[in-house]
């Protein structure tokens, strides 16, 4: 059993990662319904909730259906960041999430996400301030280090331990890396095996199957994984991998019947969320994945692509299943 605060999980969780104009509510839905254990919001900047931008208060936005979901915030002040916490808790929210983790170029020259990982003592600051002003759960998303020069993960895991934070996630990488080259997750190992750690380590960094989600789970004995990329445009991935886990088989991919209906599902929560246009224009970014790995799809992904109404998306699906039905 893995608990976060008072959320309890009876099986090593499987965790949908935040990402920017990827895990929105209604692609959140979507994976909950296919399995995963607790997910994030996209990740919203400090300074947007404390100015009441409206793009950041709409990642606010939350169902209950989706629980146990945290919303994850960064930011660079540490005093925008605990004014920013409390906002997101009125969001109801099951804990909230620091990141410390993306190395995004705009998000990095401001001084958030990964920059921190240039200023442990302010990273710590920062941490310990949200987790003593908060009503929930913290936990935080960080990297193995800033660069290959700097991989101190093992001892900057007990630091943020000794904040008060309920569990860490980190992703196998460093901030340098992004997201070029292999995980390596040999520290992330030693995070975990580390006796003076007690809270639960969360493991995030190339899972992109079944198979090799058992293998890290087995050498490395963390208590959840995290899958990000692998999981957009693919959310049965969830089901995949809690069927292996549980029954040592694989289940056969979903074949295109039940792709379209899952892109159907998906578009459907969007509009409800954000209206039609808005939902078909951001759904673009989501068929290629939807369909990966068909036969001359591409035809079909320029018809997507070129669809500005529900309808008209709706119709190609039907076509793709028609061309695809053997």
């Amino acid at each position: 059993m893995m608990r976060i605060g008072p959320i309890t999980f009876e099986h090593i969780p499987l965790v949908l990662a935040p990402m920017e104009s990827v895990t929105d509510t209604a692609f959140r839905a979507v994976c909950k319904a296919y399995g995963a254990d607790l997910m994030f919001t996209e990740f919203i900047a400090s300074e947007g909730l404390i100015r009441h931008a409206g793009k950041s208060f709409a990642k606010l936005r939350l169902t209950d259906a989706e629980r146990p979901v945290g919303i994850q915030i960064f930011g660079h002040s540490i005093e925008t960041m605990v004014v920013a916490a409390a906002i997101a808790e009125e969001a109801y929210p099951d804990l909230i999430d620091l990141n410390f983790g993306c190395p995004v170029r705009k998000v990095v020259s401001k001084g958030g996400g990964a920059a921190l990982l240039r200023d442990i003592p302010r990273m710590l600051k920062m941490t310990q301030a949200v987790v003593r002003a908060s009503h929930l759960p913290v936990t935080v998303k960080t990297r193995l280090g800033w660069d290959e020069n700097s991989k101190n993960i093992v001892t900057v895991a007990e630091q943020l331990q000794d904040t008060g934070i309920s569990a860490l996630t980190i992703h196998a990488r460093t901030a340098v890396q992004k997201y070029r080259g292999r995980a390596d997750w040999t520290l992330i190992g030693e995070v975990k095996n580390n006796p003076a750690m007690k809270i639960p380590v969360i493991g995030n960094g190339d899972i992109d199957g079944p198979v090799k989600a058992a293998e890290v789970i087995a050498r490395y004995g963390v208590d959840g994984i995290m899958i990000g990329r692998a999981a957009t445009g693919n959310p049965w991935l969830f089901r995949q991998i809690r069927h292996y886990l549980d029954s040592g088989d694989l289940l056969p991919p979903p074949g295109v019947g039940e792709r379209a209906e899952v892109c159907r599902l998906h578009i459907a929560k969007a509009i409800a969320a954000k209206g039609e246009r808005r939902a078909v224009m951001e759904m673009r970014k989501f068929y290629g994945n939807y369909f990966k790995g068909l036969p001359d799809f591409k035809q079909y992904r320029m018809k997507l692509m070129r669809c500005v109404t529900v309808e008209e998306v709706m119709a190609v699906m039907s076509e793709i299943e028609d061309a695809y039905r053997f």
